[in-house]
């Protein structure tokens, strides 16, 4: 596997794989987003999911639902102390069959005590990304929407997948909103 340079994502961005596409780093006034030298930094969209630890006595990824959580739609969003919101990214992602990505949280926000979980964008799957922000502090922490949130690395491989995510029907596939967990049955 290979590492893809600014060049690549920019030729494949104009052909789908990410929309809308920011095609120039843009940094001044804001957390850094768009094309980087290797990579993509994708943006938070303005729609939060802020887990509510009262609704639980247990967190399980097997007995999720909305109720578990506060929407927020705006601009900004505060997670509680010690806890973590859902989002999505601003991008819609189309991976292409010989592409893998791994995606890595905005040192920004590291440095603030806020981490960022995005797992690996398997090849053909596509969607909106949803991301688990997690506030490591024990004050309440701020998340900018319409800002870079974490970096996209685009892995080219080899040789094509024998089977793709598309092929597995993915439970994630061309999600559109923010996603809980899900469990086939």
């Amino acid at each position: 596997m290979g590492v893809m340079s600014d060049s690549w994502i920019i030729k494949m961005a104009k052909k789908g794989m990410i929309e809308p596409f920011q095609a120039e780093q843009v940094a001044k006034g804001v957390i850094s987003s768009g094309v980087s030298s290797y990579g993509y930094d994708m943006r938070l969209a303005q729609e939060f999911k802020i887990f509510k630890p009262t609704a639980v006595e247990i967190v399980d990824p097997k007995d999720f639902t909305d109720a578990h959580f506060t929407e927020v739609k705006g601009k900004d969003c505060l997670i509680p102390p010690n806890s973590y919101v859902l989002a999505r990214s601003m991008e819609y992602f189309r991976i292409p069959r010989d592409i893998m990505t791994i995606t890595f949280g905005k040192s920004t926000y590291a440095r603030s005590g806020i981490i960022v979980n995005v797992t690996p964008f398997e090849p053909e799957w596509e969607g909106f990304v949803t991301i688990s922000i997690a506030n490591l502090t024990p004050k309440p922490a701020k998340l900018y929407g319409g800002e870079g949130i974490a970096q996209v690395i685009f892995l080219k491989a080899e040789q094509v997948c024998k089977t793709s995510y598309a092929d597995k029907k993915g439970k994630y596939q061309a999600q559109k909103n923010i996603t809980l967990a899900k469990i086939k049955k």
